[in-house]
């Protein structure tokens, strides 16, 4: 939105200034100017804001323009009234123009550029016909000859500024093609970095079930044996230590494998938050049906067209609605808000299970701390809250959360200078 208004302020400004850039036709003051070139093709540019708002501000920003030349020329005996008089009518040849452009809608039919070319020219030739009328006597105008150089003329702007900005737009879609072409070439190097980190998942879990065999066997032991037998128990509690402490290192790779892949972010490696908000209510939705549970997700974004990093960002917003999802029993609401407090992006997620029974809630943020047990009775690994503090800290953030029965709200504190000093970095 912001460009869109910097690029209407430079149209205020180019247009007038290439409607100096003329030659006159005809046997008056009517002038044929690039100015009408530099309008049409601002207006192709800039299809969000209407075109009569447009024709309207450019027809007053050029008779002002040439007011003002007027006056800065003049030697002596100015009379605004007279110079008002004299580029009047040039003030509704551009209102004219952006009225008939958007009475035909050409900004729809962008995908058809030779309908583009002869609708524009229509719109031109309009809109010269009503500039004339205001100088001329109509017995004047409507001629053979008349009418076939403002047809002509119309013609070659018309279609020179489509030849430009379809360069333009050519130009665009090979940037973002080679862009589109870098992402997926760094999307195939994440799956291959994810394949060799689920080689050591698949480890683990063998591990983890000799650990459980093992422990079961020394359960089974210890009932059916005097305690005199310590040295084969020692023996046995040893093996079982070492496996986790095998298990311990395959994590400790794992963790710094996807850690590099996160901090290999790069400048493109960003979306507005709007859309990472809608991947991460889509991934878990999916993930809520998985596990069995109805889940309704309500989200808001005050800051949809803001920049943030992608995979840090699905990070935080992945791992506190999962969260969220784990503690509710089987079926519960979660809202996610994102909005701006000063110089601080707030990402809340909140939800309505049954709350937390540590007395401290910041308890959850330590390593290997968990309230979550699966059917077997086993606890879950407790590292996501763990990963939340540490991402948010190491972008000088902060995290909390509030908790009472039946509602408990996580809320992270990001600098919004901190994360764009972020994305650079990365770039």
């Amino acid at each position: 939105m912001r460009e869109t208004f910097y690029m209407f302020l430079l149209m205020l400004v180019v247009v007038p200034l290439a409607g100096e850039w003329k030659f006159y036709p005809f046997a008056n003051d009517f002038r044929v100017s690039f100015g009408t070139t530099a309008f049409f093709f601002f207006l192709l540019w800039l299809p969000r804001i209407p075109s009569y708002l447009s024709g309207l501000a450019v027809g007053i920003a050029v008779v002002l323009f040439r007011i003002g030349l007027d006056w800065f020329y003049a030697a002596d005996g100015f009379s605004v009234y007279s110079s008002f008089h004299s580029y009047i009518p040039v003030f509704f040849f551009y209102l004219s123009f952006g009225c008939f452009y958007s009475l035909f809608r050409i900004n729809r039919f962008h995908h058809r550029p030779l309908l583009v070319g002869l609708l524009g020219t229509a719109v031109e030739i309009l809109g010269n016909i009503i500039e004339l009328l205001l100088r001329e006597p109509a017995s004047d105008i409507f001629t053979i000859a008349t009418l076939g150089k403002i047809t002509a003329f119309a013609i070659l702007r018309s279609f020179f500024v489509l030849s430009f900005f379809a360069l333009i737009e050519l130009r665009q879609s090979q940037r973002l093609e080679a862009q589109q072409r870098k992402r997926h070439a760094h999307i195939l190097m994440l799956v291959s970095d994810l394949y060799e980190e689920s080689i050591l998942l698949k480890k683990n879990l063998r591990h983890s079930e000799e650990i459980t065999r093992n422990c079961y066997d020394f359960y089974r032991k210890l009932k059916e044996h005097p305690l005199g037998q310590s040295e084969a128990f020692a023996q046995t509690a040893l093996h079982i230590a070492g496996q986790v402490h095998e298990i311990k290192k395959d994590n400790q790779r794992i963790y710094a494998g996807l850690s590099k892949m996160i901090s290999n972010e790069n400048a493109t490696d960003e979306m507005p938050l709007a859309e990472l908000g809608r991947i991460a209510v889509r991934a878990n939705l999916k993930y809520a049906r998985l596990v069995g549970k109805e889940i309704e997700i309500d989200w808001r974004c005050d800051l949809p067209e803001m920049p943030f990093p992608i995979y840090t960002t699905l990070s935080l917003l992945n791992n506190l609605v999962t969260n969220a999802i784990e503690a509710i029993p089987e079926s519960g609401r979660i809202a996610i808000v994102i909005r701006q407090e000063g110089s601080w992006v707030i990402l809340q997620v909140t939800d309505n299970g049954p709350g937390i029974k540590a007395k401290d809630p910041q308890v959850l943020f330590t390593p290997g701390f968990t309230t979550k047990f699966d059917l077997t009775g086993q606890p879950s690994t407790g590292i996501g809250l763990t990963y939340v503090k540490e991402v948010v800290d190491s972008l000088d953030g902060h995290v909390t959360v509030d908790s009472i029965p039946g509602e408990t709200t996580f809320t992270v504190k990001l600098p919004k200078a901190r994360i764009h000093a972020h994305m650079k970095k990365k770039g």
